[in-house]
């Protein structure tokens, strides 16, 4: 069982950077594949970057070379390190964990999800 609870969402303008932060609260969080997804109402939720249990990244073609993720498992704190930051970017963003996430970011099993944390760029 893990309880996952973001933070760091904030108001920012384009070009701007914010660092997410996803502390997971269980004892078993080093063994999760661990990724970040947001969701504009209306629209599906998109995932935007994971890592596997052996540090295998993966992310979205619209984040490439501006978002990285990364995780502590001495922490256990997943993070999202978000630079120039667009309008595009605006969502509630969700970390989760899990059995598996596709490298497309398409397919998965995650079973923990936060509640997420508004993310607002503004041009």
């Amino acid at each position: 069982q893990v309880q996952l609870m973001e933070s760091g969402g904030g108001s920012v303008q384009a070009g701007g950077s914010l660092r997410l932060s996803c502390a997971a609260y269980g004892s078993t969080y080093s063994t999760y594949c661990m990724g970040w997804f947001r969701q504009v109402p209306g629209k599906e939720r998109e995932g935007v970057a994971v890592i596997d249990v052996d540090g295998r990244k993966s992310y979205a073609d619209s984040v490439k070379g501006r978002f990285t993720i990364s995780r502590d498992n001495a922490k256990n704190t997943l993070y999202l390190q978000m630079n120039t930051l667009k309008p595009e970017d605006t969502a509630m963003y969700y970390c989760a964990a899990g059995k598996w996430i596709t490298a497309d970011l398409r397919r998965y099993q995650l079973d923990y999800w936060g509640r997420g944390t508004q993310v607002t760029v503004s041009s």
